[in-house]
């Protein structure tokens, strides 16, 4: 990576404000296709309004988390730059996933949010946001009381610790019975083992179709409900959420998962038997200290409500949290649609010529 100037207080700042409104723009040009069955429609609009909002702002950016891979979408793609890339401006890395939930979208389901992450690259050195080279990922994720017990060395957690142990072991840190745990999850065949431990505990269960960056955050969000968030996800999905937990005092434990022999045998020629087996935590995954992450819910989540439409207004709903100051916003925005203009990559009459599609 090449040199790049060290970012200020004061221009990340700035710069917060335009990632919200790549994610609100992602959200409110995506929502026509909500409930309409076309994912692919869905996350394009998603990204054109993204690329739009980038166009326009002060920034190097390089995308080093992207989507689209894993099921042929039309994503934004590992590389891709953003920003008008002027001399001087900010390097960022970017970890983005236009829509989280595209399946929830173009089923009219709940769980859908457009998400982007960010974080400061370092002067000379590699990425500040770590690819994991899987499709998915095995995670175990936490909340800020749970954190606190394990660094006081009141209990202990690990990734392969048997699922009784590790109910025992969050009962106690939260100060609650294993029967009032409430684990999340989400509803696939791979989980089925997992599904019948956790029920033989005792300890809820509440499973969902998709989105599970949304769940992986929920233990360590206020009054989610949940405690707890396990089992087998997307690994772009961990590194987003990674830059959250750095925010909110949680943590999470990942490791990749190869889901046949081929990808296995992939994954071992790339980056060998050690890094295949290596458990992630937030900050290996996002070691920036000025990490940003950012979300607009399309529909409702635990993590943040839906859009609502008001005749020719749309409320979007909005966090936006700042790991440096532990700061942690929510934005409620009406949008007059009558008035307002969404930038978009596809109508844009100047091309950025430093930007990549």
């Amino acid at each position: 990576m090449s040199q790049s100037p060290h970012i200020t207080d004061e221009q990340e700042r700035t710069l917060e404000l335009d990632f919200v409104r790549a994610t609100e723009n992602a959200a409110l040009n995506s929502l026509p296709w909500l409930g309409r069955g076309d994912k692919n429609a869905a996350d394009a609009a998603a990204c054109d309004a993204i690329r739009g909002i980038f166009d326009l702002m002060e920034c190097c950016g390089t995308v080093v988390i992207g989507e689209g891979i894993k099921d042929n979408a039309p994503g934004i793609f590992m590389g891709s730059k953003f920003g008008n890339w002027t001399r001087g401006s900010p390097h960022f890395d970017i970890a983005i996933d236009p829509i989280d939930g595209t399946t929830n979208i173009a089923n009219g389901m709940s769980n859908a949010i457009s998400v982007i992450a960010a974080s400061a690259a370092e002067d000379g050195n590699k990425h500040s946001i770590h690819h994991l080279q899987s499709f998915y990922a095995q995670k175990l994720a936490w909340g800020p009381k749970v954190s606190l017990a394990i660094q006081r060395g009141e209990v202990s957690i690990g990734l392969d610790d048997p699922v009784e142990q590790t109910l025992r072991a969050m009962a106690s840190a939260l100060g609650k019975p294993v029967q009032q745990l409430v684990i999340c999850l989400l509803n696939r065949p791979r989980h089925q083992e997992l599904v019948a431990q956790i029920r033989q505990s005792g300890a809820a269960l509440r499973l969902i179709t998709d989105g599970d960056i949304t769940a992986a955050l929920a233990p360590a969000m206020p009054d989610s409900g949940i405690d707890l968030y396990m089992g087998i996800g997307g690994s772009t999905e961990a590194v987003l959420t990674a830059a959250a937990l750095k925010t909110l005092g949680g943590e999470m434990h990942t490791r990749m998962w190869p889901h046949n022999d081929a990808e296995r045998m992939e994954l071992l020629a790339a980056c060998g038997d050690e890094e295949l087996r290596r458990i992630y935590t937030s900050n290996d995954l996002v070691s920036g200290t000025s990490a940003l992450f950012c979300a607009t819910g399309i529909s409702d989540s635990p993590l943040l409500p839906g859009i609502k439409t008001e005749g020719s207004r749309v409320i979007t709903s909005s966090i936006l949290l700042r790991a440096h100051s532990r700061t942690i916003r929510y934005m409620r925005t009406s949008h007059d649609l009558s008035h307002k203009n969404v930038p978009l990559r596809s109508k844009s009459t100047t091309p950025n010529p430093h930007t990549t599609t």
